[in-house]
C-alpha cells in the first residue's frame, strides 16, 4: 500500500522511486542544501513497479495541493507516472511531451509543471567533450547511438535539436537488439531533422544480414 509523507512543514523536494531510502542523493541533497544555504530537505515516497494508476495519481496528487511540497524528482516511473497523471498538469515541456514521460516535477505560479530532463542532461555531458562545431567542419561525420532506451532517444532528440541549425550529424544510427523498443524509437523520433537509420542487432556478431535489418521509419 502506497504511503505518502505527512504535509510538508519546510520546503520539500521528493524523490518517486522503488526504494529511494537507498540512493545516494538522500544523503548528497543535504550537504547541497547547506552549500547553497536552502531551507529545503528531500523525502522518498516509493512506490512499485508499474503500480496502479491511483498510486501515482495519489503521488502527484499530494505534491500538488501541498503548499511547501514543490516538486520531485522521478525515476523508473517516468512514463507510468505521465500516462496516469497527464491531468493532473497544468504544462508539459516539449520533450515531456515527445517522448511521453516525467522525471522532474516543478511549481511555477500555482501550475504543476512536468519536465523530461535526460536530453538536458545528455546535452550538457555531450558538450563537455564535443567540440564545437564538430559535425559542421566534419559534414560527412555520422553518429552512431547504441541501444534504443530513453538515455539513447534523449541523445538522438539533442545532436537533431534545431537550436544547432547546421551543427548536426549526417545520419544517426540507433542500433538495438530486440525489435519493440526500435519500432518505439521510430515513433517518438519520425519527426526527427536529421535522417534516421534503425538497426536490428540481436547478436554480438552482426556481420550476417540475417542477424542485422534496418527498420524503415514511416513515409
Amino acid at each position: 500500500m502506497l504511503q505518502l509523507p505527512q504535509p510538508a512543514k519546510t520546503p520539500t523536494m521528493y524523490f518517486i522511486g522503488v526504494t529511494t531510502g537507498q540512493s545516494s542523493i538522500m544523503r548528497i541533497f543535504p550537504i547541497w542544501a547547506k552549500a547553497l544555504g536552502l531551507d529545503a530537505c528531500i523525502k522518498g515516497i516509493d512506490i512499485s513497479l508499474h503500480a496502479p494508476a491511483e498510486d501515482y495519481r495519489a503521488a502527484v496528487s499530494f505534491i500538488k495541493d501541498d503548499p511547501l511540497s514543490l516538486g520531485a524528482l522521478v525515476t523508473t516511473h517516468k512514463i507510468d507516472l505521465y500516462n496516469a497523471c497527464r491531468d493532473l498538469f497544468g504544462y508539459f515541456d516539449p520533450y515531456a511531451l515527445q517522448f511521453g514521460e516525467i522525471s522532474s516535477i516543478s511549481k511555477r505560479d500555482g501550475v504543476l509543471c512536468g519536465h523530461a530532463k535526460d536530453p538536458i542532461s545528455v546535452g550538457l555531458a555531450l558538450d563537455s567533450f564535443v567540440p564545437a562545431d564538430h559535425w559542421k567542419r566534419c559534414p560527412e561525420a555520422q553518429a552512431c547511438v547504441l541501444g534504443a532506451g530513453g538515455s539513447s532517444l534523449a541523445v538522438s532528440a539533442y545532436l537533431a535539436h534545431e537550436k544547432h541549425g547546421d551543427n548536426v550529424p549526417a545520419r544517426i544510427h540507433v542500433n538495438n537488439r530486440s525489435v519493440p523498443r526500435l519500432q518505439e524509437a521510430i515513433h517518438l523520433l519520425e519527426n526527427s531533422r536529421v535522417p534516421m537509420s534503425y538497426n536490428l542487432c540481436p547478436f554480438p556478431n552482426g556481420t550476417t544480414k540475417s542477424f542485422r535489418r534496418c527498420l524503415k521509419a514511416p513515409s
